[in-house]
């Protein structure tokens, strides 16, 4: 199942169902074009993993951490489907970032790894923009990480039985493909990160951790459409201006 938020042509937000390219609410049927369609969840921070594909971790010429390495970007950093962002001016180098992201569907708080999947209300596509001037210059990667609409999610919430346990994280730039890596490669699992996450802050419901980028990372120009595939989950996409 594949749910979708969105405002309907009378501006009211609605969440309805995703169904072979047409949403569903009530007895309802809407074209993609005939609406707004807005990121899957409303989180109250996003927790991203750093170094967690060991190839990526080699192109920064450095090495997968002995734990998770945590970072957060806040709510106004997300972006939804087609939106357009503006990058911070005068920066040399933006960089995409495609990322499976997992969605939280309960609080949480001190998960065990077995439990982990209880808490999970499903996936989505996420990119993670990374302001790479101001990120190489602090260690708290503000202005790096957490500028307006850093953060791009969308454009459905699929439930778990969605995502194939091999799933395929891509990334293209104007139609070339630059990421291509399977969620297998990750280096910290899924129910691994949510244990260490919640072992030192309690999770809500729609909260989002981006579980890491894979090896391609590379620099936005302006006009540039990026498209990010996660499969079992679906495609978002987003332009950038500068």
């Amino acid at each position: 199942m594949k749910q979708i938020r969105f405002r309907d042509p009378a501006g009211a937000v609605r969440t309805g169902q995703w169904e072979e390219g047409v949403i569903k609410f009530g007895d309802s049927t809407y074209s993609p074009d005939d609406i707004d369609i807005l990121p899957p969840c409303e989180p109250t921070k996003i927790v991203c993993v750093g170094k967690n594909y060991a190839a990526h971790a080699d192109e920064l010429d450095s090495e997968v951490p002995d734990r998770p390495l945590l970072f957060l970007k806040p709510p106004n950093t997300v972006a939804g489907h087609t939106d357009t962002i503006q990058l911070p001016e005068g920066k040399e180098r933006v960089d995409y970032e495609a990322e499976l992201a997992v969605v939280i569907g309960s609080q949480c708080r001190n998960v065990d790894p077995k439990d982990a999947k209880e808490v999970i209300a499903g996936y989505t596509c996420g990119v993670d923009l990374s302001n790479r001037d101001d990120q190489w210059e602090e260690q708290n990667w503000i202005r790096g990480k957490a500028f307006d609409g850093a953060a791009p999610l969308g454009p459905v919430l699929a439930s778990p039985d969605e995502l194939p346990d091999d799933a395929q994280v891509q990334l293209w730039v104007n139609d070339e493909q630059r990421q291509d890596a399977s969620i297998e490669q990750l280096y910290f699992s899924i129910e691994d990160l949510i244990a260490e996450i919640t072992e030192y802050m309690t999770l809500e419901p729609g909260d989002v951790i981006m579980t890491g980028t894979p090896e391609g990372v590379g620099p936005l120009s302006d006009g540039d459409e990026v498209r990010v595939q996660v499969e079992g989950v679906g495609e978002l996409r987003h332009t950038v201006k500068r």
